[in-house]
């Protein structure tokens, strides 16, 4: 990935980004953390602190317990917003120059600030010493790539453009659930059957699950290369291209369920999982979600990508940094190893639904992974791959947060498609100044 350009000034809004941190160069070799009975501490701050995320974070501590017992882990986890209360603290801990040992980041675009900042350090020698470079996909490391420097250590791989459907819901209103819409006007006009026969076709949730659904279905209509375009400059944001997606994106919104638009993706998907509603569009952490209701895949419910975009995989992944000025450098890069690790990546994706980042498991690893992870697995190694602009693979931070505005307003009926689509294109300026 090339860089995109400096955001001037790393404003504060800048600074709401998925994290911030400190990790030194030349930190002493025990550590600077104060000493606890499992060694020095290292602070990891993320927000995964609620479901699937936070038993995820707890298989991974006990590998880490398990391999680097020297260290004593100490849980910095925020709740709440998907990322955002998490990213707030920890724009007021760096802007104070206490940034923890290692925090939690989604790879691509997100970083930009923070590496032109320098905020935090380049990991590419950890990469070469955890041979990496040999367990990660060749499309993972380009897209980890900024400049030729890699500034994370992803965690894991999701897929963003996933509907979820209810196989009950959709029988009710006549629809076959092994038959997936061609295009976005066919899974509309399946939306409306499902809304004549008395269920609510689809759910949303806060602002950053409408901007990950508007996302899918820029994919849909503009195609891989026309969605890549939005970022380089090749497919402009106010063009008529965008107007059709933005056309479907408000007849999605108008079949609704409005009464989630403020919550987040966990209850929005709720009436999915018990059957008042037919679909939803979220990431693959969802399939946890249907397995704490003892759901199974394809009897109970479906997964499909977004109709139009078969082929594509939208990409993001959680990652964690090694931040300039952490107390425990060595303990930072132990958590990076652990979460690089066959055993941390089987222990923590087992659990939350994402894929491994490591492409050289063995069959008997693999096995291990549930029905809809072995289908994503297979896609992502074929798929084209794109990156979420919800998610900061695509965008800085700053022309995420002012998409993530624009989208939320048009939800709540503050603009109509000629007004989000001009406010699209103001928050992509920042992207066409590289």
């Amino acid at each position: 990935m090339k860089r995109i350009g400096p955001v001037a000034g790393i404003a504060a809004l800048s600074l709401l980004l998925a994290a911030c941190g400190g990790g030194a160069k030349g930190g002493a070799k025990d550590g600077g953390g104060d000493k606890g009975s499992g060694g020095s501490d290292v602070s990891v701050v993320s927000w995964w602190e609620a479901g699937s995320e936070k038993k995820g974070l707890e298989a991974l501590i006990d590998v880490f317990k398990q391999q680097h017992s020297d260290f004593k882990f100490v849980n910095a986890a925020v709740a709440g917003g998907g990322g955002s209360q998490a990213k707030q603290k920890l724009a007021a801990d760096l802007a104070a120059k206490n940034p923890p040992d290692t925090f939690q980041a989604h790879a691509g675009a997100e970083l930009t600030d923070y590496i032109d900042a320098m905020q935090i350090e380049d990991v590419s020698e950890l990469y070469k010493e955890y041979k990496l470079t040999d367990a990660f996909p060749k499309s993972l490391i380009d897209r980890l790539t900024v400049d030729g420097k890699i500034y994370s250590v992803p965690s894991n791989v999701h897929r963003a453009n996933v509907v979820w459907a209810n196989t009950a819901v959709l029988k009710e209103a006549g629809l076959d659930p092994t038959q997936q819409p061609a295009d976005l006007d066919a899974w509309i006009a399946d939306m409306e059957k499902v809304k004549a026969a008395g269920k609510t076709p689809i759910t949303v949730g806060m602002a950053w699950t409408q901007l990950q659904l508007l996302e899918t279905v820029l994919m849909a209509d503009l195609g891989a290369d026309g969605y890549n375009g939005l970022f380089d400059g090749k497919t402009a944001w106010d063009g008529p291209e965008v107007t059709k997606a933005l056309d479907h994106f408000k007849k999605i919104m108008d079949l609704a369920d409005k009464s989630y638009l403020n919550e987040d993706w966990e209850p929005a998907m709720n009436p999915v999982i018990t059957g008042t509603a037919a679909y939803n569009v979220m990431g693959d952490w969802a399939v946890a979600a249907f397995d704490g209701a003892q759901k199974k895949y394809n009897e109970d419910y479906v997964a499909f990508p977004v109709p139009g975009t078969k082929g594509m995989f939208d990409f993001l992944a959680d990652s964690f940094t090694l931040p300039v000025g952490s107390k425990n450098v060595e303990g930072a890069k132990a958590w990076l190893q652990t979460i690089s690790s066959k055993e941390g990546q089987i222990a923590f994706n087992t659990v939350k639904g994402s894929i491994p980042a490591r492409s050289d498991l063995s069959e008997d690893e693999l096995s291990k992974f549930g029905e809809y992870q072995q289908d994503a697995m297979k896609s992502f190694g074929e798929d084209t791959i794109v990156s979420s602009i919800a998610h900061g693979a695509a965008t800085p931070v700053a022309v995420s947060n002012a998409m993530n505005d624009a989208v939320a307003k048009f939800a709540q009926g503050g603009s109509d498609v000629a007004g989000l689509q001009a406010e699209l294109a103001k928050a992509a300026e920042p992207m066409a100044k590289k």
